[in-house]
This record gives structure tokens, C-alpha cells and sequence, in this order.
């Protein structure tokens, strides 16, 4: 919808229609407009990373840059575990991040590697 000044009266706007367009493309229109791609696309990727290991409560630190995920954990025994289980968290993250529609993966990507501290 475009607002236009209403000739009659100054200061009020009327309101013309446009083609509807579907509410996701909106949303992901004013993502991109407004430039927070690539802050959500990190904050799904931590959030991924909670639900796929379960370890959100035991993890301190998470950073996220050019597909690499540091996660500091408050656990070396749960370090140890998830070092082994990496390969499958991996796959597991990114099939999780290509169903989501709010993830873009032209925004650092998706999780090649994963370093665990």
C-alpha cells in the first residue's frame, strides 16, 4: 500500500491498494530492507545449536563467523561427548537451518565446522 495526501484535507493521507503480496515475502523484505539478515541468520544458527545438542544451559559462550560455530562449554565431560557426536550435530544443524525460512544462508552460511572450548 503507498500513502498519497488527501487533496481535500492537508495533513491526512488516503490509502491505495497494491498487489497482494503473501506475508512471508513481506517479512523478508523489511529483513532485508532494514539489514538484520545477517544478525537473525547468526541467532537461528545458536538457536539450532541449543536444539540440536540440548547443551543451551551448559553452554557459556557461542560465536559464529564464515561457518565456523565456537561454543564454550561449562563442561569438559559434555566437551568430550559432543567432540565425538560433531559430524552429526553438523548435519543435523544445517537440515534444521534449510527447513527454516527466516535463515539466510547468504550470511556467513551455513555450519561447516565446530569448534568446541
Amino acid at each position: 500500500m503507498t500513502m498519497r495526501e488527501n487533496s481535500r484535507q492537508p495533513g491526512y493521507a488516503t490509502i491505495s491498494r497494491k498487489e497482494a503480496q503473501p506475508m512471508e515475502e513481506l517479512v523478508r523484505g523489511y529483513i532485508r530492507e532494514m539489514k538484520l539478515s545477517a544478525g537473525l541468520s547468526r541467532q537461528r544458527v545458536f538457536h539450532t545449536w541449543d536444539a540440536v545438542t540440548g547443551a543451551g544451559s551448559m553452554t557459556i559462550g557461542k560465536f559464529f563467523k564464515d561457518g565456523t560455530l565456537y561454543c564454550t562449554l561449562s563442561s569438559s565431560v559434555l566437551r568430550s561427548q559432543l567432540f565425538l557426536q560433531r559430524e552429526e550435530i553438523l548435519r543435523r544443524m544445517n537440515a534444521l537451518l534449510q527447513e527454516d525460512p527466516l535463515f539466510d544462508a547468504a550470511d556467513g552460511g551455513y555450519v561447516r565446522k565446530l569448534v568446541l572450548k
